[in-house]
């Protein structure tokens, strides 16, 4: 039964990304916030498919702790539901992503419109300079930006090191940083393709100010808070 549920829902998850993202380039000419809230659709449907086909629902802890203003939000990564969940959560935003996502059919084209920060991870310090100019450029715009601070999905129970591009792109624009933890990867995890019926926890931090911190403080308190978060909300 749980691979049958499994099956339908990777059904919804390419109907919906061929009809909406395809449909979603009639509004290229569009301003970002018009665009954005059109592919939100993408995201409202599959989470309730997710819910209704999968039997996983979820729960988020510290909505108080959202700020009115934009802000950096720095997520644990470990599937891809929270890539949809935190559009639904949080006010329009666009992603940090490695430039390979773009090329993706369909999903890369989707994604182009929400003003995403591509990446070259190879390219070392221009790939640095662009996080910060482009999220700087995006935050005046008042979009938020999403980091995945460990660079790439973890399986529940790992952890890999924390990447300071997200805390210097805080210190040099002064907008704060958000912290985010949840336990999706105990349902979806990467690679997993049978979706396990539950609860996913979502946790939202308190606002990490950046004005007058070095990066690699800021950085350390962005793991300190996630880290010691998922050991509260993860069994492993």
């Amino acid at each position: 039964m749980a691979f049958l549920r499994s099956l339908l829902f990777s059904l919804s998850m390419i109907i919906t990304t061929v009809v909406i993202t395809g449909s979603s380039l009639l509004l290229a000419p569009f301003p970002v916030v018009i665009r954005s809230s059109y592919l939100k659709l993408f995201s409202i449907i599959n989470v309730a498919a997710f819910k209704y086909i999968c039997n996983i629902d979820y729960t988020v802890e510290g909505k108080e702790n959202i700020p009115e203003g934009p802000a950096i939000i720095m997520c644990k990564h470990q599937s891809t539901w929270e890539t949809m969940v935190l559009q639904l959560i949080f006010p329009i935003n666009c992603f940090v992503a490695k430039r390979e996502l773009m090329w993706i059919p369909f999903f890369g084209w989707a994604l182009a419109l929400m003003k995403p920060i591509f990446i070259n991870r190879r390219a070392g310090q221009r790939a640095l300079d662009q996080l910060v100019s482009q999220g700087t450029d995006r935050l005046n715009e008042g979009l938020w930006v999403v980091i995945f601070p460990e660079g790439t999905r973890v399986r529940p129970g790992q952890k890999k090191r924390y990447k300071i591009g997200g805390a210097i792109l805080a210190e040099k624009s002064g907008y704060p940083i958000v912290p985010v933890a949840h336990n999706a990867g105990e349902y979806w995890q990467k690679g997993q393709f049978v979706k396990k019926p539950g609860t996913i926890k979502v946790k939202i931090g308190p606002v990490i100010e950046s004005k007058g911190k070095k990066a690699e403080q800021l950085i350390k308190d962005v793991e300190n808070w996630i880290e010691s978060s998922m050991q509260e909300i993860s069994p492993h």
